[in-house]
């Protein structure tokens, strides 16, 4: 399920040179599940029209108090109402500042005052305004107020200068209002996952890949959404979907995947190696269509690609929990106990691949999670069930540290 499943935000647009970000803001909460009706001041129509934020969101934009028909039914207070979240992106030097003196002389600021809904605050202004004690003032006020304040980020700004007051990044204001949002046992926490094959070249035609499907690592994709963590899926070729709210980084080879996982593994609370990779790799890959002609037979020079798991569970920074796979066909608790102790993982969720009902491609999975302690049983079930039970024995390991 998306983070902010069913959430209703109402988004505030003010006359911003950022206000254009608004249009992704939009879309990005939408992708994450929620509801968006657009509430634009008089000075954010200068920068970005009514139509766009209409198409995006879906809804009709709001923009006038004074809008007889609307008002009819008390209007503002409607869309008080029905909001669970406020979030004013970008939020002007002067919104803000009315907002501090709790002017409702147009919708936004109305709404703001009517509402019981959590108010976020994304600033957006010059960086010498952005630094005047004025600003500073009104923006503690709000914050004492319970207002959250995203932001702002630095850097270059349309007026030339550099400094604090450019506008977050949308997608950074949708994860800070989602991690602040989202309630569950991995909430606030970072979980890294990889899943799918990886392939690696002979020719510009063929490559070596193996069957897996990636289901399995979809599935605790969305368990670790639901259960309210920041997730980064790793993935190598597959069918599946991603989860709405996950952020979804594509690779091919085994080496695409390694410095995939290496630099999303830095913030990490825990890495699931849930991947099918490739472990060896032509030495060389020809440039052109490697051409069969009268050969019956051929020699492909193989070498050992870089080992994902074991580099990260060594690495320092260290994900708190590292998680590894073991998909076998025979001796299958021995070999991944070896592959727990060889490798320095905390967890090895051991499978057998040979039984068709749980093998590749297959809806079903089951199998052993073990650690250094002890071994968990995992019914066969569907492969989310599964993976929600293997999240919750995580998450519990993850509290115990």
């Amino acid at each position: 399920m998306p983070r902010l499943f069913n959430r209703n935000f109402i988004v505030g647009v003010t006359g911003s040179i950022a206000a254009y970000k608004a249009a992704e803001l939009t879309r990005s909460l939408i992708r994450d599940g929620a509801n968006v009706r657009v509430i634009m001041t008089e000075g954010a129509r200068e920068f970005i029209t009514p139509l766009t934020m209409q198409a995006l969101s879906g809804n009709e934009v709001h923009i006038d108090l004074l809008d007889t028909q609307a008002e009819a039914a008390m209007g503002h207070i409607e869309l008080a109402r029905w909001a669970d979240v406020v979030v004013v992106a970008p939020a002007s030097a002067d919104t803000i500042a009315r907002l501090v003196q709790g002017r409702a002389d147009d919708l936004l600021g109305a709404c703001v005052l009517a509402t019981k809904a959590p108010l976020f605050v994304a600033p957006a202004m010059n960086q010498e305004m952005w630094a005047k004690k004025a600003t500073q003032d009104n923006i503690q006020t709000l914050s004492e107020r319970g207002a959250t304040i995203l932001g702002p980020d630095a850097g270059s700004q349309a007026c030339g200068d550099i400094g604090a007051g450019r506008l977050l990044e949308p997608d950074h204001i949708v994860q800070a209002i989602a991690d602040t949002l989202t309630t569950g046992a991995l909430a606030g926490r970072h979980i890294v996952i990889t899943a799918g094959p990886t392939r690696e070249p002979i020719c510009p035609v063929r490559y070596i890949s193996n069957r897996s499907s990636g289901k399995m690592g979809y599935a605790l994709a969305e368990a670790c959404l639901n259960a309210g963590a920041r997730t980064t899926l790793i993935s190598g070729p597959v069918n599946c979907e991603p989860p709405v709210g996950v952020e979804l980084i594509p690779v091919e080879t085994t080496r695409d995947m390694f410095d995939a996982s290496l630099s999303a593994a830095a913030t990490a609370d825990i890495f699931i190696g849930a991947a099918a990779v490739v472990d060896f790799r032509p030495e060389s890959v020809s440039k052109d269509k490697i051409k069969r002609g009268g050969a019956s037979s051929m020699d492909l020079k193989l070498i050992a690609n870089p080992d994902i798991i074991a580099t990260i569970a060594s690495g320092h920074p260290r994900p708190q929990v590292v998680v590894g796979f073991a998909a076998e066909t025979h001796n299958i608790v021995a070999y991944a106990r070896a592959k727990l102790q060889e490798k320095a993982l905390d967890f090895i969720f051991a499978n057998d691949v040979s039984d068709q009902a749980i093998g590749f491609d297959s809806e079903l999975n089951g199998g052993l999670l073990i650690s250094r302690e002890r071994e968990t049983p995992m019914d066969v079930t569907s492969k989310l069930v599964l993976a929600e039970a293997i999240v919750a024995e995580l998450s519990q390991s993850l509290d115990a540290l």
